[in-house]
């Protein structure tokens, strides 16, 4: 990966910039860090960690479980190391985030601010805010969370196709990703503005030394596992068909914890798959990892085209599905408890360990909306809480999509899932390994 090094600044006024850090945990690939740090002389960097993580919502759930939280830390953790070897800090602040920025703000008399644009709704709302309410204040945004920056698309987000693959036709066709970038080497003075110890988190302090998982928070273990994948274990190669395993470390790529707390760019990743493609092997299966970050992409930019309509019932279809909620029911499947052994197995997993296969994740979906005709909601809601690799665009845009209510053009689709156990757990290892 190519790095860079800042010129020199001849500005005789001193300028101070803040980068706050969202779902870009890493400093590989931080085009708006590196505009940021080519303007000021000092530099201070922030994460939050809003407090609404852990209140309930109206499904009665945190949006953050604790394996997620254990990710989280461990990534952030990562994170802070890599920028105190640059002389710099991170300062995790924790509790409600248009409040910690304005006291941030106010504290450090920043000039810049720099970020990354999200898709997200809130994610947005909070930067409109802070557009709104600071108007002096010069906001960097970068784009690196995706494939293709938005001016890059050959259409409108508002006019974008609302199923896959024509979008996916119109992309293959026009564009190719972003070139990541690489790490910034040399990073301005540090300048740490100062907090009451009850208002920061201590990232360290809070990582669980019983904790354990194969998932190893941070973007030193991202760019590791991304290297073992292509090119220890080759393992690139057979992707597309070995990628619907329902439990086996190397039949999938694993990336997705990483690149959904952003300590890995899909554009280094695209990157790395290219590198292998010319030194190793190219074939359908280096083309599917370009596919599924396709779908990624979709998702991204359709939820920023639908909004609010994202989280709704009848999601952007505005059509009500004919399902409803029983608590109940609802406890039983997030349990394993609902009678269906693969759906058991594979909700079982999830507690367990944060993650669950894609196959896996269609069929609990479809038996949730389907055998159970459950609100699609809770159960999108149960995955945010416990997923790894909680991201707002996949996450919910493929409940929409398996509720009837998204960009699936054929509508309400349910799996057979006596075929679906046959053909992926034939010989019962996968229920035996986790029902028992």
């Amino acid at each position: 990966m190519p790095n860079h090094t800042l010129s020199d600044n001849n500005t005789t006024k001193k300028q101070r910039g803040l980068f706050w850090f969202r779902h870009d945990l890493r400093l590989h690939d931080q085009p708006a860090l590196i505009e940021l740090c080519e303007k000021v002389d000092e530099v201070s960097f922030i994460y939050i960690l809003d407090e609404t993580h852990f209140s309930p919502t109206k499904y009665g759930l945190q949006r953050m479980g604790d394996n997620r939280y254990q990710f989280l830390m461990a990534t952030l953790a990562d994170l802070k190391r890599s920028l105190e070897n640059q002389g710099h800090s991170l300062t995790v602040l924790k509790g409600n985030t248009s409040e910690c920025l304005a006291n941030v703000l106010k504290q450090g008399h920043f000039s810049y601010l720099g970020l990354n644009k999200h898709g997200g709704f809130y994610e947005r709302k909070h930067v409109d805010e802070l557009a709104y309410n600071y108007p002096n204040l010069s906001i960097i945004e970068g784009e690196a969370l995706t494939l293709f920056n938005e001016n890059d698309l050959p259409f409108s987000v508002a006019e974008m196709p609302d199923v896959f693959s024509p979008f996916r036709r119109k992309v293959e066709k026009n564009l190719t990703p972003r070139e990541a970038i690489g790490t910034l080497e040399i990073l301005p003075s540090a300048f740490v503005p100062e907090f009451s110890e009850q208002d920061k988190l201590d990232v360290n302090a809070e990582l669980d030394n019983g904790f354990s998982n194969e998932f190893k928070g941070g973007e030193t273990a991202a760019l590791e596992h991304l290297n073992t994948y292509l090119f220890d274990w080759h393992a690139a190669a057979t992707y597309k068909e070995t990628r619907n395993a329902l439990d086996s470390w190397k039949d999938s790529t694993k990336l997705s914890p990483w690149l959904a707390v952003g300590a890995l760019s899909p554009r280094e990743v695209v990157r790395q798959v290219a590198k292998f493609e010319q030194q190793v092997e190219k074939n359908e299966s280096t083309y599917w990892i370009y596919f599924e970050l396709l779908w990624r992409e979709f998702f991204h930019w359709l939820q920023t085209k639908y909004e609010e309509r994202w989280f709704k019932f009848g999601g952007i279809q505005q059509a009500s599905p004919n399902t409803k909620h029983n608590a109940k029911v609802f406890v039983d499947w997030c349990n394993g408890d609902t009678g269906y052994p693969i759906i058991d197995a594979c909700m079982k997993q999830l507690k367990a360990t944060g993650y669950m296969s894609n196959r896996g994740r269609q069929l609990v979906a479809s038996c949730f909306v389907h055998e159970l005709q459950q609100d699609w909601r809770y159960g999108a809601a149960w995955f945010e809480n416990q997923l790894l690799d909680f991201d707002v665009g996949s996450n919910w845009g493929n409940w929409l999509y398996l509720a009837g209510v998204g960009s699936d053009p054929r509508g309400h689709r349910q799996f057979n899932l006596d075929k679906q156990t046959a053909t992926y757990d034939p010989d019962g290892a996968f229920r035996q390994k986790w029902l028992g």
